[in-house]
């Protein structure tokens, strides 16, 4: 059997490592997944339900593995479906590969069926962007759109025209008229020295060593420096406040951490930024900025991987491009170990009460359920190197503040995009990567709509994925966004019935499990994550829970009130819970 062009592509991506690809047939790819069935020995075709996952799981299989992610989708409508998944990836700064059907190269530009030129479409979100248009281009462009995915953290596309797909592998139908021939290149990666250059390093360390009240802000780019961090921290004496993304970079009962920053972050961390003398951002570019310090008041030392990102947000008096660990690494030895002077010790004792504050929420004695109460359970009953997916909304400050990173334990959203519906889809690709490993999707009952089907994808493939649902029927995240800018809540509640996602688990195949009252959600969650297979626990929670900020400043204050004052709908309730979470936190 003669071997066609699309099997030169398989064969490449195979080289890479590349050992599956998420993705839903068309005929604008049935070359593709020939060459697929053809090796699938060497790489599996996961089929998904919709090509938003598939982009999704591509993220999410790059966020936790560290390798290349990659997608596969049928010319127009099924490439246009993989877009926001793969603008997870390009702000997320990971790297994807999607591939994409194209209609025959004969028809092109003529108005055919499902002509979208997804080359056009894909300018804005891949670092690399080509469609092959000689068979003899392959493997070569495999091998520049994985290495600049690997070198710029993005995406990259190639769309393939049906015709190329099932052509003589490696044919070259045209005559050459230039000096050229297609170039034969290799599946290898040089990854660059992350090591800072040595000026750099002892002017940091010079501005670090004078630190009175030094802080540090890490991201996910120390995911991997979580001992370098400590290291320094220790050193320094000085407080560790996380992004949301970089959560896991340090256990959340280490004595050095003020937990998260912004509104879903501490109080202790936003007193922190205000007291600070000295700023050290590791391997983050935090774009909430009115978070950050006072750039008069502060200054600002920042070890970024990136150089277009380094000072892109506050004021940097010292800028260094370096890999976040080799950074950590080298930067040790000039540090001068600080004695302790009280300035550490001050934001311990307040981390402290930080935290009696949020476990006097996890109040089991709460009707209708305390969504904190239910974040407490999954954290008290999971594994120690259980990995958390999370959607975006109120939940993702449930889990911010409730979701314990101790041992092993990592935690993944959609950091920047800041969208909903990836964390079931990020669960399933986990899954795939790490079979031995409890994956836990903590997602809302809006993102969980969005894609509910990739559970039946779940049930399907064998993946034992475990669905915590926090359902309060309503865009919790927005209704609250609303309330802050002084606005009465306005289409964000969904009308009766309320869905019971328990019986679309059951419905697959799974373990599903409603609950309605605090006292059945340890039995149903332990049932879940015992369960050998996939398990979904629908929790319906309270819906007049808000997720207040750490600190709540004086304008929001006044917002809220205005809010109320307009003709807030649900105000009773609401005053009715705020009141209550004051009085367990007394």
């Amino acid at each position: 059997m003669a071997r066609i062009a699309a099997e030169s592509l398989i064969d490449r991506l195979a080289a890479w490592g590349v050992d599956t690809v998420f993705g839903l047939p068309g005929d604008g790819i049935n070359g593709i997944m020939e060459g697929l069935r053809r090796h699938r020995d060497r790489v599996r075709f996961v089929l998904v339900h919709h090509e938003e996952a598939a982009a999704f799981m591509a993220t999410g299989y790059a966020k936790a593995t560290g390798r290349i992610g990659v997608c596969l989708a049928t010319s127009g409508p099924g490439g246009i479906h993989l877009l926001n998944g793969l603008y997870d990836a390009k702000l997320d700064h990971v790297p994807v590969l999607a591939i994409t059907g194209m209609q025959e190269t004969s028809v092109l530009g003529t108005g055919y069926q499902q002509e979208v030129h997804l080359d056009k479409l894909f300018a804005d979100v891949a670092e690399y962007n080509m469609m092959i248009s000689n068979p003899a281009q392959l493997p070569s462009l495999v091998d520049l759109a994985i290495r600049t995915s690997y070198a710029r953290r993005g995406v990259s596309h190639l769309t393939l025209p049906n015709d190329i797909q099932v052509a003589e592998e490696g044919a070259d139908p045209y005559r050459k008229v230039a000096p050229a021939r297609a170039p034969e290149t290799a599946p290898i990666y040089l990854q660059p020295s992350g090591l800072p250059r040595q000026e750099d390093l002892e002017w940091a360390a010079e501005v670090l060593n004078r630190a009175e009240r030094p802080a540090m802000l890490v991201g996910q780019g120390a995911l991997h420096a979580r001992q370098e961090v400590l290291e320094v921290a220790e050193a320094l004496g000085a407080p560790v406040v996380k992004t949301l993304p970089g959560k896991a970079v340090v256990p959340d009962d280490s004595p050095y951490t003020t937990g998260g920053l912004g509104l879903l972050g501490t109080r202790p961390s936003e007193e922190l930024m205000d007291d600070a003398d000295v700023l050290f951002m590791v391997g983050t570019n935090f774009p909430y900025s009115t978070f950050l310090p006072e750039v008069h008041d502060t200054r600002v030392v920042q070890f970024e991987a990136d150089p277009t990102r380094a000072g892109a947000r506050i004021a940097t008096d010292v800028p260094v491009v370096c890999d976040a660990k080799e950074g950590l690494r080298a930067l040790l030895p000039l540090l001068r170990r600080r004695e302790s002077d009280g300035h550490l010790a001050k934001y311990q004792k307040m981390m402290a009460k930080w935290r009696a504050d949020m476990e006097s929420l996890e109040n089991p004695d709460r009707d209708p359920i305390a969504p904190q109460y239910v974040v407490s359970i999954v954290d008290e009953l999971a594994t120690d190197d259980a990995i958390m997916t999370c959607d975006s909304g109120t939940i993702a400050t449930w889990a911010a503040r409730h979701w314990t990173i101790r041992g092993e334990r990592e935690f993944y959203l959609s950091g920047t995009l800041a969208s909903m519906a990836n964390g079931l889809p990020y669960a399933i690709a986990m899954q795939h990567a790490f079979p031995g490993r409890q994956i836990i999707a903590y997602v809302g009952d809006g993102g969980f709509s969005m894609l509910m089907a990739e559970f039946l994808t779940a049930v399907q493939h064998g993946l034992p994925v475990k669905v915590i649902i926090n359902n309060n029927n309503s865009l919790g995240q927005i209704l609250w966004e609303q309330m802050v800018l002084g606005y009465p809540e306005h289409g964000v509640r969904y009308a009766a019935p309320e869905a019971d996602f328990s019986a679309w688990a059951r419905s697959c195949g799974g373990f599903g499990a409603k609950v309605t009252k605090a006292e059945d959600v340890a039995h149903a969650v332990g049932q879940a994550l015992s369960h050998d297979g996939p398990a979904l626990v629908d929790v319906d929670v309270n819906p007049n829970e808000p997720p207040m900020p750490g600190k709540v400043s004086y304008e929001q204050a006044k917002s809220f009130a205005q809010a109320f004052l307009k003709g807030q709908p649900h105000r009773a309730s609401i005053a009715t819970t705020l009141f209550k979470d004051r009085i367990q936190k007394f």
